[in-house]
């Protein structure tokens, strides 16, 4: 009689990915790290719209008509676009980060990281190819489509497909495992952008101001790490935990499960919402002011930036160039503090706890808001500039912390699918906190105020939107017990057995107080096969330093660049 052999897995899928006894867990960060560095550039796409401006003038715009209609500019080949019309890219991206993240969620635990972060790449820098296309054929609807619509889509793919693993490998370091994933999202503009910078001068002509080149370059240097990152992903066997932690007692925070909570559950309750919230507000304060960076340097300080008495209005065509260039140094400084936030806070609050941290971010930053405008009045501008650095520390640190906050939560079995709806809420600060900064700031300049003065009230309104955030943190509460699955619903979303996930929570909650020595597994329930099969979690080989190396070196040139430039801020 003919024996039925299983179909082998193919080798994008998660079975495949599963990882040997001898893989060391600190290979999985950098993985994450090659991915996140490359769409974090969609930070820098900043430094694309000057040149874009000018693509069809090259050294000056040309306008389009007044009575063009939006079908016409659409595809309008002899006039250049506008500021805002750029910028539609930016806002499409981080719309489709959202809610393709919410979207592909629950797919990406089933398929495997590895299998998300290939369609990440192929989406990102596929969208970049689509849009310099678009730049060579000025057609800013394929602009839209490429790096807004496909490379957003990219964006949520990779932002949310190292979560649920990186979780997954480090239950004893949950904060600082995410935070050093998310960290190189908000370094990769300090990568990109001058590297961006210096293609467009390398590929500039008398007829081409060098943007669909730098495109098609950064396309084919953004595929090659992110392809490299998702081969280097791997997910621990089931039931893994690191050689001698021991996981925190139930009862010791009641905010730590050690249980699941399923997508469809998770997003129902008022824990999401409220999460949901914290997030929202957090990022909606951090990224107004990010959007203002600049001009509220300039404008609030004027002259004093160059040691002259006198306001912004009054300043000649070359001082105003030079206190832009301060201000530059001022707006890189924010995303040094961004991306050290990252890491910093998320570190912090594996020890602080994911609620007294975010109580935090809103205590300190309404404290900091509601001071900046005394110290703009009274002209201490390294005040001024220092409460900012503390700001965006918190802006960056929000985003590196909510991952572990959620499995804490709602376990870490659906995290990733539960993380990706929850970034709905960054789409929507994306639109609030520009909105919001943009609306007063004109209304005030309507009513007459001084355009040194016009900021202090965005900073109240930003403190108000913390204010908020605190009591919605505040109120977050244990998730009720009728939202966990059941050992049954586990092992069919696992699909295992129930006794197989009841050995592993018994092995979760197992009495860990004998050991062997210090630093090897636990004897508790654990049969030495099973040890046998257990990855390293430490040691260093070449591998391990090459995978590093790859993704710090161009982080630490990012890093130095920045800091040359924010010099001119002190100097």
């Amino acid at each position: 009689m003919d024996v039925a052999v299983a179909p082998q897995p193919s080798f994008l899928s998660r079975e495949r990915s599963i990882a040997s006894p001898t893989f060391n867990r600190w290979l999985v960060p950098p993985a994450a790290l090659a991915i996140h560095l490359c769409i974090g550039m969609i930070y820098g796409f900043s430094v694309f719209w000057l040149p874009l401006r000018n693509a069809v003038g090259i050294t000056k715009p040309v306008p389009c008509p007044e009575n063009m209609g939006f079908l016409q500019s659409l595809v309008a080949t002899n006039c250049d676009w506008t500021n805002q019309s750029l910028g539609w890219t930016f806002s499409l991206a981080i719309v489709f980060l959202g809610s393709s993240a919410a979207v592909f969620g629950h797919w990406l635990e089933s398929a495997g990281p590895r299998k998300a972060g290939l369609a990440a790449a192929a989406c990102w820098s596929g969208g970049l190819l689509i849009s310099a296309l678009g730049v060579y054929l000025h057609q800013i609807w394929m602009l839209w489509l490429g790096s807004g619509v496909i490379g957003g889509i990219g964006l949520g793919l990779g932002y949310i497909s190292p979560v649920s693993t990186l979780i997954k490998w480090f239950p004893d370091r949950r904060g600082l495992a995410t935070g050093l994933a998310i960290m190189g999202f908000g370094g990769g503009a300090m990568i990109g952008a001058p590297l961006a910078d210096r293609l467009m001068k390398h590929f500039a002509t008398p007829d081409s101001v060098g943007v669909w080149q730098t495109f098609v370059v950064l396309a084919a240097i953004y595929v090659v790490f992110m392809v490299a990152g998702a081969l280097g992903y791997r997910v621990p066997p089931e039931g893994w935990t690191p050689a001698g932690w021991t996981p925190p007692a139930p009862a010791a925070n009641a905010l730590v499960t050690h249980r699941h909570v399923h997508l469809d559950r998770a997003w129902k309750t008022p824990q999401f919402w409220l999460l949901w919230a914290v997030l929202m507000l957090n990022v909606s304060a951090g990224i107004g002011v990010l959007y203002i960076a600049s001009p509220m340097l300039q404008e609030v300080f004027g002259g004093r930036l160059l040691g002259v008495d006198a306001g912004f209005d009054a300043l000649s065509p070359d001082q105003r160039k030079q206190i832009a260039t301060v201000a530059a140094g001022f707006t890189g400084l924010l995303s040094l503090c961004n991306i050290f936030g990252r890491i910093g806070w998320a570190s912090a609050s594996d020890k602080l706890g994911r609620k007294t941290t975010y109580a935090i971010f809103f205590i300190l930053g309404v404290l900091l808001y509601a001071a900046a405008p005394s110290a703009a009045h009274a002209g201490f501008v390294s005040l001024f500039v220092l409460a900012f650095c503390v700001i965006l520390t918190m802006y960056g640190g929000g985003f590196a912390t909510i991952p572990a906050y959620l499995a804490d939560m709602f376990g870490t079995h659906m995290v990733g699918a539960i993380h990706g709806r929850l970034l709905t809420a960054w789409s929507t600060a994306g639109v609030v906190g520009p909105w919001l900064v943009n609306y007063f700031h004109d209304a005030q300049l309507k009513a007459g105020v001084p355009r040194e003065a016009v900021y202090n009230q965005i900073m109240y309104l930003l403190a108000g939107l913390l204010v908020i955030g605190l009591i919605c943190d505040l109120l977050v509460r244990p998730v009720a017990e009728k939202n966990y699955m059941s050992d049954e619903e586990l092992a069919a979303e696992k699909k295992t057995s129930v006794a197989a996930v009841r050995d592993e929570e018994r092995e979760t909650h197992a009495d860990f107080e004998d050991f062997i020595e210090e630093g090897l597994e636990p004897v508790t329930r654990r049969t030495s096969a099973a040890v046998a099969r257990r990855p390293a979690s430490g040691g260093v080989s070449p591998g391990l330093v090459l995978a590093w190396a790859a993704v710090g070196v161009p982080l630490l040139w990012g890093v130095w660049t920045t800091l040359i430039k924010a010099f001119a801020l002190f100097h």
